[in-house]
C-alpha cells in the first residue's frame, strides 16, 4: 500500500467501524445488580484478594526492614524482582484458562481451574516470615503477586463471562469499591496485629496465603455455574 492510499484506507476503515448501528445506552441502576449472584461472586473474588495486592505493596518495605534489616535503597532490588514478577503471572493466568478452553473444557472449570491453581500458588507465601534467607522471601512473595495477577486477570474475564456487555463496568466498579473498602480494613487490622505481636508478620502473610482459596470457595458456592445474568430492565436512555 502506497502512502497516497493510506487517507482513503482510514476513511474507509472508519466507515465500516460505523455502519453497525451503536449500541442503545441502558441505565441499570446497581440495585438491580447486587439482586444478581454473578454480582457477589465478583464482589467475593475482589475482597478476598484485592486487600492482599494492597498488603504486598504497602507492607513488604516494612516487612524487609523489620525482617532482614533493609533500609528503603537496599530493597529496592528485592521490591523491582517481587513486583516484575506479577507482570509474568496476569499473563500465564489468561493463557492457562485459555489453554483449557482450547483442550475443550467449558468456561465454567476453566476459568475455576485457572483461579484455583493461582490460589494454591499464593499457599507457600506462609512461610514468608519464618525464612532463613532475603532471597527465599522475595521468591516466595514474587510467586504470590504473580498468582495474584494470574487471579485477578480471570476474575475480571469471569464478569465479562457471566454479565451483559451493557453492565459489565457498573459491577466492576461495585467489585472494586468491595476491593478498596477490604483494603481498607485489612490495612487497619495488619497494623494491630503488628503491634500486637511486636511486628511479626507470622499472622498476616497467614492470612494472605489463604484469602483467595477463601474468595474462589465462595464464588463457588455463590455460582456453581457461569450462568450468564438476566436483566429485566427498562427502556434504553437516548444518549446525547
Amino acid at each position: 500500500m502506497s502512502q497516497t492510499d493510506i487517507p482513503v484506507f482510514r476513511r474507509l476503515k472508519l466507515a465500516y467501524i460505523r455502519k453497525d448501528p451503536p449500541d442503545p445506552t441502558v441505565k441499570i441502576p446497581w440495585l438491580v445488580l447486587l439482586r444478581h449472584c454473578q454480582t457477589w461472586a465478583f464482589v467475593a473474588g475482589m475482597t478476598a484478594s484485592a486487600p492482599i495486592w494492597w498488603f504486598y505493596i504497602f507492607w513488604a518495605p516494612d516487612f524487609l526492614n523489620k525482617r532482614y534489616d533493609l533500609g528503603l535503597t537496599q530493597s529496592s532490588l528485592p521490591l523491582m524482582i517481587m513486583f516484575l514478577s506479577a507482570s509474568g503471572g496476569g499473563i500465564g493466568g489468561g493463557w492457562l484458562s485459555s489453554k483449557l478452553l482450547k483442550c475443550g473444557w467449558t468456561v465454567n472449570v476453566a476459568r475455576k481451574i485457572a483461579l484455583l491453581v493461582c490460589a494454591l500458588c499464593v499457599v507457600p507465601v506462609l512461610a514468608t516470615p519464618l525464612v532463613p534467607n532475603l532471597w527465599m522471601a522475595v521468591t516466595l512473595v514474587g510467586l504470590a503477586a504473580a498468582a495474584h495477577c494470574g487471579f485477578a486477570a480471570n476474575l475480571f474475564t469471569l464478569v465479562s463471562d457471566t454479565v451483559p456487555q451493557q453492565a459489565v463496568s457498573s459491577v466492576v466498579g461495585i467489585g472494586g469499591t468491595a476491593g478498596a473498602l477490604g483494603g481498607m480494613v485489612f490495612a487497619q487490622l495488619v497494623s494491630r496485629i503488628l503491634y500486637l505481636t511486636n511486628n511479626n508478620y507470622v499472622v498476616p502473610f497467614a492470612l494472605a496465603s489463604l484469602a483467595y482459596l477463601a474468595g474462589l470457595g465462595i464464588i463457588h458456592l455463590v455460582l456453581p455455574r457461569l450462568e450468564p445474568m438476566k436483566l429485566d430492565v427498562a427502556e434504553p436512555v437516548p444518549s446525547g
